[in-house]
């Protein structure tokens, strides 16, 4: 019950967002029948450009929103997408198979690794407004006109509260919780992604959880009512 509330949770405060063309958080879309994935692969890796931008836009949507959710910030996380893909290009060559899902993931996730410890050595002061439409939070177009003002609020305070408890998870564990429980992908495929065991990803993926559960515990009054937890 609270792995399911959690993941309906994580993936309907992701979907308040707009995202790098869509920003809101869905799986990677089926392949369609002419993209044939090894062919485009082993034309990149001969040089083809066309061939891998291909690729590019069939994974950038799932790349930004995993960038997105480990960084907490859009521009952050859209520099940090566009470097991986110069990096995945530049490094198309030691692909050796596999799921190249997981092997372009794993390039997306530690160019965000590589970002946040360099902002920890050189901490900035982002500049603040009092606009709401300056505000990556804010777009008009998620409000709805027959839900209440009150309850858009709420949701939009939760989002947030559950944005801050992810960015506050070791990065780890924070990367572990997106992949599982907004993208999806099973604990082999994380594994791959992260290049660690899978008893590494389940503790990771348990640790994260019984955070983010203490942290709807403390905002209960922020949740739709079916979705209150009791104390035990």
């Amino acid at each position: 019950m609270l792995t399911s509330l959690l993941r309906h949770l994580l993936i309907w405060s992701a979907s308040l967002r707009d995202g790098w063309e869509v920003r809101s958080t869905r799986p990677t879309p089926p392949q369609r029948p002419e993209f044939d994935e090894a062919a485009l692969i082993a034309a990149a890796q001969k040089g083809h450009l066309p061939s891998f931008n291909q690729l590019i836009l069939h994974y950038q949507s799932l790349a930004y929103n995993v960038a997105y959710r480990v960084m907490s910030d859009d521009e952050l996380a859209a520099d940090a997408t566009q470097d991986a893909f110069i990096k995945a290009f530049q490094r198309i060559g030691q692909y050796r198979g596999g799921s190249f899902k997981a092997w372009l993931l794993r390039i997306v996730t530690n160019t965000c690794y590589d970002t946040l410890r360099a902002r920890r050595r050189r901490p900035t002061v982002p500049l603040e407004s009092d606009d709401d439409e300056n505000d990556p939070e804010y777009d008009s177009r998620l409000i709805d006109p027959v839900e209440r003002p009150d309850a858009f609020v709420m949701r939009q305070e939760l989002a947030a509260v559950i944005q801050v408890a992810i960015g506050e998870l070791p990065p780890d564990q924070r990367t572990t919780l997106v992949l599982a429980d907004i993208e999806g992908m099973d604990y082999q495929e994380i594994a791959d992604t992260m290049g660690t065991a899978l008893g590494t990803v389940k503790s990771r993926l348990s640790r994260a959880r019984a955070k983010l559960r203490d942290m709807l515990l403390e905002h209960q009054e922020l949740l739709p009512a079916q979705y209150r937890l009791g104390d035990s």
